[in-house]
């Protein structure tokens, strides 16, 4: 599935969307370069899932905790500075395996291991400095349900 972004507001509306689908226990998994908007996307998640606190990047702390409606919390990893993801494996497993945690994984490969097969990929390319490419792909039950609500 693929979207086309033009602008801020665009991946910020349509993060709204996949925040309004989710219910809990969904794992999503970010792909792509460095600025590409994948923070914004998780801000516009956090929106949907009516998270009202500013959403920053955890580049730096490696997990943000949001809490959302419904009791959901928004769990948001960022593995970018990380060589080797250690005790963090046994972290991460205790996120996905809570039923009101949404997990959203930035820079996974180091735990890919961990995660579970039901996830949804949203890679976003960068053809242009202003316009963004988004695909979107699941592999799962839950993933499913969440990529054919986005009708796209």
């Amino acid at each position: 599935m693929l979207k086309e972004i033009n602008s801020e507001n665009e991946m910020k509306d349509f993060g709204r969307l996949i925040g309004s689908l989710l219910r809990g226990s969904e794992i999503i998994e970010l792909v792509g370069d460095v600025g590409v908007g994948k923070t914004t996307l998780v801000k516009g998640i956090a929106i949907g899932l009516g998270i009202d606190e500013y959403v920053q990047s955890p580049s730096f702390t490696i997990n943000r905790v949001y809490r959302g409606r419904d009791g959901l919390i928004l769990s948001h990893y960022d593995f970018y500075r990380l060589n080797n993801a250690g005790i963090m494996t046994n972290e991460l497993q205790e996120t996905i395996s809570d039923p009101k945690t949404i997990t959203i994984i930035e820079w996974g490969e180091i735990v890919n291991g961990v995660l579970p097969t039901d996830r949804l990929s949203i890679h976003i390319i960068s053809p242009t400095e202003t316009s963004r490419q988004i695909v979107v792909t699941s592999d799962g039950g839950n993933s499913r349900k969440i990529a054919d609500g986005l009708n796209l």
